[in-house]
């Protein structure tokens, strides 16, 4: 239900739930003004919108690591049915509800971890998977999770990236001898942070470009469109080594 909140109780409240990572206007309040990427992640938005559908009227969204709830939102103002939002962080689960209900907007969020998808029971239409990669321990499994559990047609992801952006050309298959093309720029990369990274102890991953490229298509991922460089619209598609991924909590066909 909508909250009428002042002006003024909008901005107490937008401080006593700081700081934030997402600059969200609220009536004329922005969260994050001084965020040290500028109007993020609306300018980041702004150069990928239209690959999603102008309208999602009769589709379900999952947001999967939503934080405040931006793209939760976005989602819902294309006119989305369903949109549900999931985080770890109570902090940022907060942010969003509050965000959302200044907005007028029905959206459910969840405190969930990326490896417990499995659990909701239901596939969406369009997954929001962005700026989460990196920061888990295991992020190929995280795919795995993601397609078998709940993506049943689109996927928007997006990565941090470091790295060159080439992107070689790799054969099926080398002999045992052959390792050149391990020094090659283009070939996929994932380099391990083991303390931190931009002061932040989750950053526990920083792929090149190939890497989350090949990375979506080992999970059962087809990419539909990159329209900005860190983000990609992908479609669901045959897993080309399902004999090799990992299901914990595969869903039940009983």
């Amino acid at each position: 239900m909508t909250t009428t909140l002042s002006i003024d109780e909008i901005r107490r409240r937008v401080s006593e739930l700081g700081p934030w990572f997402h600059n969200i206007e609220l009536n004329g309040v922005p969260t994050a003004p001084s965020h040290f990427l500028g109007d993020y992640p609306r300018v980041k938005w702004q150069r990928f919108a239209g690959v999603v559908p102008d309208t999602l009227a009769g589709k379900t969204v999952l947001d999967i690591g939503c934080n405040a709830g931006f793209y939760a939102m976005e989602m819902k103002r294309r006119g989305a049915d369903r949109v549900l939002g999931l985080d770890t962080d109570d902090e940022y689960l907060a942010q969003a509800k509050f965000a959302a209900d200044v907005n007028g907007l029905d959206i459910e969020f969840r405190k969930m971890s990326t490896y417990d998808v499995g659990q909701l029971g239901e596939t969406f239409d369009l997954v929001i998977f962005m700026g989460v990669l990196y920061h888990l321990r295991h992020p190929l499994l995280a795919l795995d999770l993601i397609r078998e559990h709940v993506a049943g047609d689109m996927m928007l992801f997006q990565s941090m990236l470091r790295g060159s952006p080439q992107v070689d050309a790799v054969d099926a298959d080398y002999d045992f001898w052959t390792v050149s093309q391990f020094d090659s720029l283009g070939y996929p990369k994932m380099h391990f942070i083991e303390q931190r990274y931009a002061e932040d102890p989750t950053n526990w991953w920083a792929p090149n470009r190939a890497c989350v490229e090949a990375m979506l298509r080992s999970a059962g991922f087809s990419i539909a469109a990159h329209p900005e460089e860190e983000v990609y619209l992908c479609r669901t598609a045959p897993r080309p080594q399902a004999d090799g991924a990992v299901y914990p909590a595969r869903r039940s066909h009983g």
